[in-house]
């Protein structure tokens, strides 16, 4: 692979992408300067991971507006394949949907798709891909989103609730079609063809356009969504899309759930994030500190500035200072690594004690087939 070429797909990240050149391949919009003026106009906020560019493209955002400013009601959808621990990654689309929750108050799905990491990933079992999911939904709900409006959905746990829906979908989308978005072949096993039905059944939930914030690598999935919907009478759903978060070990790839090098997970301890930080995460410095006292460093390949800039570090003056004191080489490498690690220790010390808590009312959170059937009928 080329320094210019990338690969993304909903199973696989490769090489450092150019999100504009993402944006013409995948067929979306760019977010542009009038859609954000009229988001923090309705939400009466200028969230940063949107000035900064952590959402940087949409399908539908400005129908989710203009229609919520006629008062039409939108809901909110997004969801984990979990294949292993919730890494800091993950946590991206979930926060901002939190925050989208709030604003306009409205009803939120996460769904938890078992069945297709346990199709996608040949060492996993089944039982290891739902423990994974019970794991994954104690991060989600640990975010603080309301219990009233807001539903987690198992795949294999709440198949009841998905497969009418899904049968519509697949009824509707054809082997050609999936064959094009997702490259499969002769020997892809069935469970993967079908599986989109069910990543679109969320959409169809509720008899309201969805809005689903997440990884622009999940984007294929619903370009054939929004192919079928008005098919089977459905409107297309609405997407906001996130930029990866980077490995620790630097451009080339997002943040892996596989790889423990490569990873920051939510149940990490103090201890543990503070040596994979210091050991593993790609560093934009110099190779001594002469030198990077006399050049600089690059805070925008340093892995560990982009973490504070798209998550861990919400004051923009601050953010700032980091950056130039990094790149006039007045702040060292181990220094900008050591405020990473105090941000993140503080944002997991809060974490993990609400996700413990979040073991107690879990099925507060689930959804129900008798929910499901009283939404149908609104």
């Amino acid at each position: 692979m080329s320094s210019d070429e990338f690969v993304v797909t909903p199973w696989h990240v490769e090489g450092d992408i150019d999100y504009d050149k993402l944006i013409k391949q995948f067929g979306t919009q760019k977010i542009s300067n009038d859609l954000l003026s009229k988001l923090q106009k309705i939400t009466g906020e200028d969230h940063f991971m949107l000035r900064r560019g952590v959402f940087f493209s949409h399908r539908d955002l400005n129908l989710i507006l203009e229609n919520f400013e006629k008062g039409k009601e939108f809901f909110l959808y997004t969801g984990r394949g979990p294949s292993g621990h919730t890494h800091i990654g993950h946590l991206i689309p979930w926060v901002f949907a939190k925050w989208l929750q709030d604003k306009f108050n409205v009803n939120m799905y996460f769904q938890l798709t078992d069945d297709e990491k346990f199709f996608a990933k040949q060492d996993l079992s089944l039982d290891q891909t739902t423990n994974f999911a019970l794991e994954n939904a104690l991060d989600f709900i640990a975010l603080g989103f309301k219990p009233d409006k807001t539903k987690i959905i198992i795949n294999t746990k709440h198949i009841k609730t998905l497969y009418p829906i899904a049968a519509q979908v697949a009824k509707k989308i054809n082997f050609s079609n999936t064959k094009a978005v997702f490259g499969f072949t002769n020997e892809t096993n069935v469970g993967m063809i079908f599986y989109t039905s069910l990543q679109s059944a969320p959409c169809f939930i509720e008899n309201k356009q969805v809005l689903i914030p997440l990884g622009v690598d999940q984007d294929p999935h619903f370009r054939i969504t929004r192919d079928i919907a008005q098919k089977i009478n459905k409107t297309k759903p609405a997407l906001i899309h996130n930029i990866m978060i980077p490995s620790l070990l630097g451009p080339g790839g997002k943040m892996s759930a596989s790889d423990e090098k490569s990873t920051i997970y939510t149940t990490d301890s103090p201890e543990v994030v503070k040596k994979k930080i210091n050991k593993y995460a790609f560093s934009g410095g110099q190779s001594d500190i002469d030198e990077h006292r006399k050049i600089g460093g690059n805070p925008d390949i340093d892995v560990s500035y982009q973490y504070l800039r798209i998550f861990f570090e919400r004051d923009d003056s601050k953010l700032k200072k980091i950056y130039d004191d990094y790149k006039s080489g007045k702040m060292l490498t181990g220094e900008l690594k050591s405020i990473l690690i105090e941000k993140i220790n503080k944002f997991l010390l809060v974490h993990q004690q609400k996700r413990q808590e979040a073991r107690k009312n879990i099925d507060d959170y689930t959804v129900s087939y008798k929910h499901l059937r009283a939404h149908e009928t609104e």
